[in-house]
C-alpha cells in the first residue's frame, strides 16, 4: 500500500487551487498547466517533499521535471511556512503583516512597518527589497537584524542571496499599468473580494493577467492600509512580474504628487528611469511636431 504523505498532498492541493483560480481569471494556459503538472509531480513523489528539501535544499526540487526556480521557491515557501503568498493573493486572503511574522525576528509591529514602508506584500518582494538595500528605510532595524532577516528569507525561499534580478523596463511596466487601469475602468476584468479592509466581502478588486514578450504580469490596485487612508486604492497599482520558471518580483506604480514628475505615472523605486523615459518621449514628440510643422 502506498504511504500517505500529507506534506506532499498539501503542496499539491495549493498548486491545484492556484491553477483553478488562474483559469477563472483568464491567465495564461501554459502557467495553469505548469502548476497542475507540478502538483501531479509532487503528489506522485515516493519521498516526503519536506525531507527532500531538508536533505538537498532547493537543488533537489529543481531536479524534478517541470519545476523551475519560481515553482521551487513556491514549494519551499509552502513547506517551510504552511502558506503560499501568491495563492493567498489570488484568493484575496493575503495578509502581509501575518505573512512577514513567519520570519524570526519580525513581530506584529515591525511586520506592519515593513509592509507600509516598503509597499511589498510577499516574501519574494521583501527579499528583493532586502537585496536592494531598501530595508534601511524601515525604522527600528539595525544592521544585525537586517542581516538575520536576509538570511532567513534566503532559507525560506530556498535560494542563496543573488545579484539583483532583471526586471522589465519602466516602459513595459507603465504599459501594463495603463492596460490594467483602462480595462478596470471599463469593468472588463474579473474581480476578487479581498479579506483585508473589506468587511462587506465585496468583490471590488479587479485583477489582470497579461504578457509582454517573455514577461508575465499580474496587476491589482493596492489594498494596503496606507492606500485606503490616503484614498489611493484606485490610483496605486501593484504589478507582479516573472519570466517563465523564474521567481516573482513586484513594483508599485503611482501618480507622482510632487517634483518634476508631478502628475505622471511613476514606478516606485525607479523614478530616475521614469524621468529619463518621459524626457525621451518628450524629445521624440518635439521632433515629430517639428517635422509636421
Amino acid at each position: 500500500m502506498r504511504r500517505s504523505r500529507p506534506q506532499n498532498e498539501r503542496v499539491a492541493r495549493q498548486l491545484r487551487e492556484a491553477a483553478e483560480i488562474l483559469r477563472a481569471q483568464h491567465a495564461n494556459p501554459f502557467r495553469i498547466r505548469a502548476y497542475r503538472q507540478a502538483a501531479d509531480r509532487i503528489a506522485g513523489l515516493d519521498v516526503d517533499v519536506a525531507e527532500l528539501l531538508a536533505r538537498r535544499g532547493v537543488s533537489g526540487l529543481l531536479e524534478l521535471p517541470g519545476v523551475g526556480a519560481g515553482l521551487a521557491a513556491a514549494i519551499s515557501e509552502i513547506v517551510r511556512t504552511g502558506r503560499w503568498s501568491q495563492l493567498e493573493r489570488l484568493r484575496g486572503t493575503l495578509d502581509p503583516d501575518r505573512l512577514f511574522q513567519a520570519i524570526p525576528f519580525i513581530g506584529p509591529t515591525l511586520a506592519r512597518r515593513i509592509h507600509e514602508t516598503l509597499q511589498v506584500d510577499t516574501l519574494e518582494g521583501l527579499e528583493a527589497a532586502a537585496r536592494e538595500g531598501r530595508l534601511a528605510a524601515v525604522s527600528g532595524l539595525g544592521r544585525r537584524r537586517k542581516a538575520m532577516i536576509r538570511a532567513e528569507l534566503a532559507a525560506l525561499l530556498g535560494r542563496r542571496r543573488a545579484d539583483r534580478a532583471a526586471e522589465p523596463s519602466v516602459e513595459v511596466l507603465l504599459d501594463v499599468d495603463a492596460e490594467y487601469r483602462r480595462r478596470a475602468a471599463g469593468r472588463r476584468l474579473p474581480r476578487i473580494a479581498p479579506r483585508r479592509f473589506n468587511a462587506a466581502g465585496t468583490a471590488w478588486l479587479p485583477v489582470l493577467h497579461t504578457e509582454r514578450d517573455e514577461w508575465r504580469f499580474t496587476a491589482l490596485f493596492s489594498n494596503t492600509e496606507m492606500a485606503h487612508q490616503l484614498d489611493r486604492t484606485r490610483d496605486w497599482v501593484v504589478v507582479y512580474f516573472h519570466e517563465e520558471g523564474e521567481p516573482e518580483g513586484q513594483r508599485t506604480i503611482v501618480t507622482e504628487t510632487r517634483g518634476s514628475l508631478q502628475g505622471r505615472r511613476v514606478v516606485r523605486g525607479r523614478e530616475p528611469e521614469c524621468a529619463a523615459y518621459y524626457a525621451a518621449h518628450a524629445a521624440t514628440s518635439d521632433r515629430t511636431a517639428a517635422k509636421l510643422g
